[in-house]
């Protein structure tokens, strides 16, 4: 009996020594474990932030530059006929679209779809252009049908894009 209690009076401290250095080793690798994910997460947006912001400035700048206004004032050819200038306009849009396009890794799924509708609904925009004219019209006259579409509309759809891309930058800071 007395070599069992021997043995019960070295195992319990021993046991009651190995259970805290268990508990207290475990406490520190969840915490070095914690600062680590966060020091990573730190690492992660000090070089994503940079890329980010610059994907929201290509694509604010992309909605100004398919914006049917812009669109009509850099591309006006007068000589060009109305079909072949639509067909610019729309060549255009779809160059500026997929220059861009890779940018919407670095922004919200619903910021990329008020691109797209943007994109979409100025490509519409320019079509029922397209359908007020003749044959035999010229880009000018193509020109000003866009103008007055444009005019009719309250807020083009690619001014809306703009705000909500803007929006959604600031609320990253």
């Amino acid at each position: 009996m007395d070599i069992l209690l021997q043995i019960v009076l070295i195992i319990v401290p021993a046991g009651l020594v190995f259970g805290t250095a268990y508990f207290v080793m475990n406490k520190m690798l969840e915490r070095d474990s914690r600062n680590m994910n966060i020091e990573l997460r730190r690492d992660r947006q000090k070089s994503i932030l940079p890329l980010r912001v610059d994907a929201y400035q290509r694509l604010v700048l992309l909605m100004e530059r398919i914006s049917p206004n812009s669109l009509v004032m850099r591309l006006h050819n007068p000589a060009l006929p109305a079909k072949m200038f639509q067909a610019e306009l729309l060549k255009a849009i779809r160059e500026e679209y997929e220059h861009n396009v890779a940018q919407q890794i670095y922004v919200s799924p619903q910021a990329w779809e008020m691109i797209l509708n943007a994109k979409e609904e100025t490509i519409k925009i320019i079509n029922i252009a397209g359908t007020k004219v003749d044959l035999t019209s010229t880009a000018t006259e193509l020109s000003s049908r866009i103008f007055e579409i444009t005019a009719e509309i309250k807020n083009l759809p690619t001014t809306i894009a703009s705000h909500y891309l803007k929006e959604e930058l600031q609320k990253l800071f």
